[in-house]
């Protein structure tokens, strides 16, 4: 999903901010000062971040809220005056009445003011389809039910010593420098789902993988011998225990691993949840060192199959 654009080609990312009161679905507008319109919460990407990251800075810039990403909404793409495209990522954020009372949003010369609207006012509001678009796409989980999900991350580690130029056991090969720059790199990104939870096969190099996301976060690690590729060669991996263990919890969380594991993991997470595992699914276990996998899964119909699937590649290749 990142590193797909190429230089002429400018990228945003926001998301669709939402709550329930009493009962009623409402999802937050801002107004733009200097456009004189009313829009979703959205900026361009700055050099260094990913999209998901974006999504996160400028919801709180410009709404004064603290997000958690929820599942990608996909995204929209028009042409800019001067005749440059743009492409700007959506993700559904869900807010809390704590998160409302703690924003710290003031009236500025961008952001006139923000305002919470039922959808379909807030539709009639929009000035633009292409966000009314992405407002439709929200919507019909609303419908679906399935508009609250947690999401499990499924991480590859970074870029480690070759096994040719290792003579310890494969569990202690290191990272290389520039594996250890790929995990600083993505940390950012999978801290915009604010994950509960942090899962890595013992193996050295999944550990320094996930060291910045737990340091980021403050979480601690905990190393699982079931996510190992010492424990899948041997045909001791408890892969599906793993999983199902996670998906009983609802809550979001990473589960780092190796490339031979990657593809069984979510396979797992696919049968469980009743996805179809198609080509799109077994081409988001092809991850490269440091890529990741986000599978959105709804909190009330976790058997309903997958509400979204988006897969991101390292920040540095």
């Amino acid at each position: 999903m990142t590193g797909l654009a190429g230089p002429s080609v400018a990228l945003a990312a926001g998301a669709v901010c939402w709550r329930i009161v009493n009962g009623r679905t409402e999802v937050l507008l801002v107004h733009r000062a200097a456009r004189a319109d009313t829009s979703l919460p959205k900026g361009k990407v700055d050099p260094g971040e990913t999209p998901p990251q974006t999504a996160v800075r400028e919801v709180a810039e410009e709404t004064g809220l603290s997000v958690a990403l929820g599942a990608a909404l996909g995204t929209t793409q028009y042409t800019m005056p001067g005749g440059r495209e743009k492409i700007v990522y959506y993700w559904a954020a869900e807010i809390s009445e704590d998160m409302v009372a703690a924003s710290t949003f003031v009236p500025n010369d961008e952001i006139a003011a923000t305002e919470w609207l039922p959808i379909k006012t807030a539709r009639a509001a929009m000035s633009y389809d292409r966000d009314r678009e992405v407002l439709d796409r929200f919507a019909a989980r609303v419908k679906a039910g399935t508009a609250r999900t947690f999401a499990v991350i499924v991480l590859r580690h970074g870029k480690a010593v070759p096994p040719s130029s290792w003579d310890g056991p494969d569990s202690t090969r290191p990272l290389l420098h520039r594996g250890l720059e790929q995990a600083r790199g993505i940390a950012p990104a999978i801290a915009a789902w604010a994950p509960k939870r942090l899962v890595s096969s013992t193996a050295v190099r999944c550990l320094a993988t996930i060291e910045p996301v737990a340091s980021t976060l403050g979480l601690a690690v905990k190393q699982s011998v079931s996510l190992s590729q010492d424990a899948y060669e041997e045909g001791t991996a408890k892969v599906r225990k793993t999983v199902r263990k996670r998906l009983e919890k609802a809550q979001s969380v990473v589960l780092c691993s190796h490339g031979p594991v990657i593809p069984e993991i979510i396979d797992e997470v696919a049968l469980a949840t009743g996805a179809q595992v198609d080509a799109s699914l077994r081409r988001s276990g092809m991850l490269p060192t440091s890529g990741f996998t986000v599978l959105h899964v709804s909190v009330e119909h976790p058997e309903d199959g997958l509400v979204a699937i988006e897969t991101h590649g390292p920040a540095i290749d």
